[in-house]
């Protein structure tokens, strides 16, 4: 994609700085978040000979598991801005034999998606990046059937997930983190607040809306050693953002001060913290 539009700055960033790294972690990604997205799959309930767009699928894990819940006599359209990321996820499509997906490199918040087209909206931490949300849900209700669903999960606050801000206090001790963006800017926790999910879904013509917390522990990069688990924060998230041009030995001085955060959590089965988020279900308009 020519980074372009209202979501230039998203797509920037998906194609350059975040999508290599979440295609060569994409194994501890899906293991760590891959729960949480399940609870929204199960809420939506996608059922056989369904059509299902997913919003900001990714590396495709989620598409492929969709695509086997509608069957063969269903299909699947994963819609993503990161041209690397979908890569990877035709290549896994390709592996599993998967002939009832589709994938595409295009924003959702401006594609022009055929009217009344698909059965359900998914999407796992996918929708919160949108330069204009109100704008961008419209245009996905657009693509929705009269009476179809939208299911998806999104993070609550970032003081609400220790997994996140346990190692972002501890590498607060030795670097300087950027600014937090404006409530409501594009970003990991711009759905934060319940009541503005509530309020951009509405605007957007979605009825029956539903905003539901949920709180699991998850395990940091799936079940993997300690170490391992402080590589996978170092790399991702806030903390990973931090990090990205401090010079080598202040990297190793956060290495020290999370690992040691990190391991009053370490369990047999890896590092288990809370994660925080909410499950949030809509229908269109009958």
């Amino acid at each position: 994609m020519i980074a372009e539009g209202p979501n230039a700055e998203q797509i920037r960033y998906w194609n350059e700085t975040s999508g290599p790294k979440w295609v060569q972690l994409q194994e501890f990604l899906d293991a760590h978040i891959e729960s949480l997205g399940r609870v929204a799959m199960d809420r939506l309930a996608p059922a056989s000979g369904e059509v299902v767009l997913e919003i900001g699928c990714g590396c495709g894990s989620t598409t492929l598991e969709l695509a086997r819940r509608v069957g063969p006599s269903g299909h699947v359209v994963g819609i993503d801005i990161s041209a690397v990321m979908l890569d990877r996820a035709r290549e896994l499509a390709g592996q599993r034999g998967a002939d009832n997906v589709r994938f595409e490199n295009a924003d959702a918040q401006t594609h022009a998606f055929a009217p009344a087209s698909f059965d359900a909206l998914y999407s796992r931490f996918g929708v919160m990046f949108f330069a204009a949300p109100e704008a961008a849900f419209a245009n996905l209700r657009a693509a929705l059937r009269a009476g179809g669903r939208v299911g998806f999960v999104c993070w609550r606050a970032v003081t609400e997930n220790p997994w996140m801000m346990v190692p972002m206090m501890a590498a607060l001790q030795h670097v300087q983190f950027p600014p937090p963006p404006p409530p409501g800017a594009p970003g990991p926790f711009s759905f934060a607040d319940a009541d503005r999910v509530r309020a951009v879904l509405v605007a957007a013509g979605f009825e029956s809306v539903t905003v539901d917390p949920h709180d699991e522990k998850v395990r940091l990069g799936g079940s993997i050693p300690l170490d391992q688990a402080v590589e996978f924060v170092l790399q991702m998230g806030p903390t990973g953002s931090a990090l990205r041009e401090v010079a080598p030995e202040v990297r190793d001085r956060v290495a020290v001060a999370v690992r040691e955060a990190l391991t009053p959590y370490e369990t047999p089965l890896g590092v288990e913290m809370d994660a925080a988020v909410w499950i949030v279900s809509a229908r269109n308009r009958v």
